[in-house]
């Protein structure tokens, strides 16, 4: 029997990657990250298929250009991170279900992709306020920087509606929940 594709967006400072962690750590679900793909070098310690697939700038446009993605970003100028298909197809033809942890843009573009076979999570905050509010408290980033991820956020927030489901993350503990029940729901 095949896995299932759990697709998890939000905006950044919406508590999403705190969400996934979470319920990954509880261990009830089984669940696999995709290893992703990037054309930077690998880091001191770093292991190819380990930590990422590790392509060179060529490899990469060459997968790019055999449709071999379900979603690729470059993220900074002629840096590129993606999520190979055949990974995620060895996770599901394993029976394992795979959760992706991406954009808000790949994850509208995956769940085209999968169709029924993925469930897509929009993870929510409760007000921009209240976002703004968490990336200062953070005080990690300049004004500036906090500036330009919320509107960034306000942008993406506009792509909820093509998600399955969404949730709010007002309370921590209530959102982890949510997202769990969610899950256990689509794998039965």
């Amino acid at each position: 029997m095949n896995g299932k594709i759990i697709i998890i967006s939000a905006p950044s400072g919406c508590g999403k990657s705190t969400i996934i962690n979470a319920i990954l750590e509880k261990g009830e679900l089984d669940l696999q990250f995709s290893i992703s793909a990037t054309n930077r070098p690998p880091r001191e310690g770093e292991k190819d298929g380990v930590n990422y697939y590790f392509l060179s700038d060529e490899e990469f446009r060459n997968e790019i250009d055999q449709d071999a993605f379900v979603e690729y970003e470059e993220v900074y100028p002629g840096r590129f991170y993606g999520t190979l298909k055949r990974e995620v197809r060895r996770i599901v033809e394993e029976g394992h279900n795979v959760i992706l942890d991406i954009d808000v843009k790949g994850g509208v573009n995956v769940k085209k992709l999968y169709g029924s076979e993925a469930m897509s999570i929009f993870i929510m905050p409760p007000s921009v306020g209240e976002l703004r509010n968490r990336l200062e408290s953070r005080g990690t980033e300049t004004a500036e920087w906090i500036e330009k991820r919320v509107e960034r956020a306000e942008l993406e927030m506009g792509y909820a509606s093509q998600f399955d489901r969404t949730v709010v993350n007002d309370s921590l503990a209530e959102a982890i929940s949510e997202v769990e029940m969610l899950m256990k729901e689509f794998m039965k």
